[in-house]
């Protein structure tokens, strides 16, 4: 029987594509591809909706390298999108024996994105993954050249698409059709397309030289600011946040609350010396409802364990907070 292997990436595009081949009889298996920025979660969901097993790949520490500086450099933002997919295919194709499969399906859609799904883009991908030829595009393929797959006849290429440009409106019909209702959006899934998570991932870089694992998840939650010592200070936002960070927290991290007022959890991570602490205080003071007053106590110490005291500060002034929040959100 025909097997096909395919690039899973949690969105509608990949998992249409899915569905489209295996509708062809051909046996499909997901490759979902796991890293620092972006999960699993969205593909599981995907591939029960349609049937089909899925494979999820922890490439994180090998994609990291690449996002630092890839050779085809990055997006909008800090999304290396060009030499993402170009990994992911050639972890798939090198995944083709394992599976005993004959190639390899996306959900590349031409022109949909001005930048990494131009013709050009495309080709290069292709061409930069290693396995340039058992690579299918379903939902474009009648605007792409014909592959083997589709001379060979292992796959009709009557029963294949040829989508381009933006619209959603075709793949939002097949969803319906085909009975898939819990999808996200287009612009989920990656956090390096999101603009607040680059610029505080490109300031951790420029400023360590390299982030750990632990700093990149700390990169989600709150605000951020850095001291003139180069300490880095979180401020949560909502309590929801307050709350999922802590799944991120050790006890070598420093959090910080107002002692007689509502308002944000702070966190020191990494060395800190009185000056940052200090800081930290007048930021917790900012963000509690205790801002106007002249004097507010702010209790600190180390996560999960007993508090060791308090600081009586002055919240910090709105220049202060711009002058140490890496972005002005």
């Amino acid at each position: 029987m025909t097997r096909a292997l395919a690039m899973i990436s949690g969105g509608l595009d990949s998992i249409l594509s899915a569905k489209l081949i295996k509708d062809q009889g051909i046996e499909v298996i997901g490759i979902c591809f796991k890293s620092y920025f972006f999960d699993e979660e969205n593909a599981k969901r995907m591939t029960e909706q349609i049937g089909i097993p899925l494979e999820v790949v922890d490439f994180s520490v090998e994609h990291f390298e690449m996002v630092k500086d890839p050779k085809n450099g990055w997006g909008k933002n800090m999304n290396p999108c060009i030499d993402c997919h170009a990994m992911m295919m050639r972890y798939s194709g090198e995944l083709i024996k394992k599976f005993n499969a004959d190639f390899i399906i996306t959900g590349e859609v031409l022109n949909q994105r001005p930048m990494s799904q131009n013709r050009q883009a495309l080709n290069k991908v292709r061409k930069e993954s290693g396995f340039k030829d058992i690579i299918l595009r379903p939902l474009c393929a009648k605007n792409l050249d014909e592959t083997e797959m589709e001379k060979s006849g292992l796959v009709d290429r009557e029963k294949l698409l040829d989508i381009s440009g933006r619209s959603r409106k075709v793949q939002m019909e097949l969803a319906e059709k085909w009975g898939i209702k819990d999808y996200p959006s287009p612009a989920g899934g990656c956090r390096l397309t999101e603009p607040n998570y680059s610029l505080r991932l490109k300031e951790s870089l420029e400023r360590n030289g390299d982030v750990s694992p632990k700093e990149i998840e700390l990169l989600r939650f709150g605000r951020h600011f850095v001291s003139e010592n180069g300490c880095k200070i979180i401020a949560t936002r909502t309590k929801d946040e307050g709350d999922r960070i802590k799944n991120v927290l050790t006890k070598e991290d420093l959090v910080l609350y107002p002692t007689s007022h509502n308002g944000a959890m702070i966190v020191i991570s990494g060395k800190y010396n009185e000056e940052d602490k200090e800081l930290a205080a007048k930021i917790a003071g900012r963000y509690c409802k205790g801002k106007d007053l002249d004097e507010v106590e702010i209790s600190y110490g180390k996560f999960g364990c007993k508090f060791e005291g308090t600081l009586k500060v002055k919240p910090a002034s709105e220049d202060e907070i711009n002058k140490y929040i890496i972005q002005g959100k």
